[in-house]
């Protein structure tokens, strides 16, 4: 009776997922990174976003508690194309030696005047180039659990693949004269290269900026002109704009796009496949005749 408790033990303590001291800790930047990770790293990483759920990158103030988890973190994963302006302070505050990996690293950026477009992530290929960077990232950290990580992100790699053609194949569906929207900020950049889809933002790449009335004014005029068919609002923006808009121009308002942070687990985006998917069924839904 003993030796089977003892060898009942040891199964168990190898099966068992590893504890929290033993995982290799992972802070990123905003929640769409904390899914790559998660999706490769398994129970081998324990992952903190910085920004979380339903929450705007573009705002983020880090907090005296942010900076303590970043002391602590193994690994620090970011996006880099001047998405996270507060991180060197955050790093200074922080005292954190981790090495600091940039995501878009495998990524041609998108330009919008002399700046870059940080929303690199919208494009499904570019996802992949992220997974890629971070599977290397972590296998370079945790050596011994590198098989893993490797395997995890074929397989990931292969579901991005797959939803890559999912995707292009509901763009297919929409009359090439109404594939062009409204949304509430430039986040869709990769995704209109990508896919064929036009977007029009009042807002520019970053949500800390406020369209003037003559901005305004203009994006009316042109949605008047071009016939835009549908508005869509954002996950974590004020609707009133994108409102007016629509009253103004006859234009469909088409539902809700998540740009730059998923849902919580209970909502409807908790995964980055499940954001493309919500909302390439919210643009068909809104586009296709």
């Amino acid at each position: 009776m003993t030796r089977l408790l003892s060898v009942l033990v040891l199964l168990l303590s190898l099966t068992a997922p590893a504890s929290a001291e033993t995982r290799l800790s992972v802070i990123t930047s905003f929640s769409i990174l904390a899914d790559f990770v998660r999706q490769i790293g398994g129970d081998k990483v324990q992952v903190t976003s910085l920004v979380g759920p339903d929450s705007d990158v573009h705002v983020y103030t880090p907090t005296p508690h942010d900076a303590k988890d970043v002391g602590a973190a193994k690994l620090l994963i970011v996006n880099g194309l001047g998405l996270e302006g507060w991180l060197p302070r955050l790093q200074q505050a922080s005292g954190s030696k981790a090495p600091i990996i940039t995501a878009t690293q495998g990524v041609t950026p998108r330009k919008r005047g002399s700046d870059a477009d940080p929303h690199a992530w919208q494009s499904v290929p570019n996802a992949m180039a992220y997974v890629k960077t971070i599977r290397d990232a972590l296998m370079v950290a945790d050596p011994a659990d590198a098989d893993m990580f490797k395997a995890n992100a074929e397989r990931y790699l292969a579901d991005l693949a797959a939803l890559d053609r999912e995707v292009r194949t509901e763009i297919d569906r929409i009359p090439a004269d109404r594939r062009k929207v409204i949304s509430t900020h430039d986040a869709f950049g990769y995704f209109a290269d990508a896919y064929g889809i036009a977007f029009i933002a009042p807002l520019g790449v970053s949500t800390e900026t406020e369209p003037s009335a003559r901005d305004v004014a203009e994006i009316i005029r042109q949605v008047k002109k071009a016939q835009i068919p549908a508005v869509f609002l954002e996950n974590f923006n004020d609707d009133r704009l994108v409102g007016r808009i629509a009253a103004e121009t006859g234009a469909k308002i088409g539902g809700t796009l998540y740009s730059d942070a998923l849902s919580d687990e209970k909502g409807p985006v908790p995964t980055y496949i499940a954001l493309v998917r919500h909302n390439i069924r919210a643009l068909t839904s809104a586009l296709v005749r």
